[in-house]
């Protein structure tokens, strides 16, 4: 579900793209694409996550797997999703949340078919890790010009 502007349009007035990921409980997934995003990118990129039906903490077995990878997770808390956030958001990222997002004109949209980490042990939660890890490196490279020698 890739409609639109390509990576050149996305970004904000300050050249800084925004990437907005979104499932269903911003316990799993979402958490583990925003904590690698924020990592590999460096600040280069605004990141925002959020869900349909937020859960009350990040899951237990996404954290570890993070810790394993030396992504920090631990301050992160699920929040709702909001009109406003998806304005705010050049990317939007689904994870599963199926049409509850809302669609504006303009915004650049991916459906990331991925398994739910949600009550998975650590074992079923890393290829979810790793797979996430491989879109986010794709992701970046996609938005960000590459480095001036």
């Amino acid at each position: 579900m890739s409609n639109a502007p390509d990576a050149a349009d996305a970004v904000d007035a300050q050249g800084v793209p925004s990437v907005l990921f979104v499932c269903v409980h911003n316990a799993g997934r979402s958490q583990m694409a925003g904590g690698y995003l924020e990592h590999l990118a460096g600040g280069r990129i605004e990141v925002r996550s959020a869900g349909s039906e937020p859960a009350d903490q990040v899951n237990p077995a996404a954290v570890a797997a993070m810790a394993e990878d030396g992504i920090d997770i631990t301050a992160a808390s699920p929040k709702v999703l909001t009109t406003d956030a998806v304005r705010a958001s050049d990317v939007v990222i689904t994870m599963g949340c199926g049409d509850t997002c809302p669609i504006f004109p303009g915004k650049r949209y991916e459906d990331w078919d991925l398994a739910d980490p949600a009550g998975q042990g650590l074992d079923a939660v890393r290829p979810i890790r790793d797979e996430i890890k491989q879109r986010i490196t794709a992701l970046i490279a996609d938005l960000l010009p590459p480095p001036a020698f």
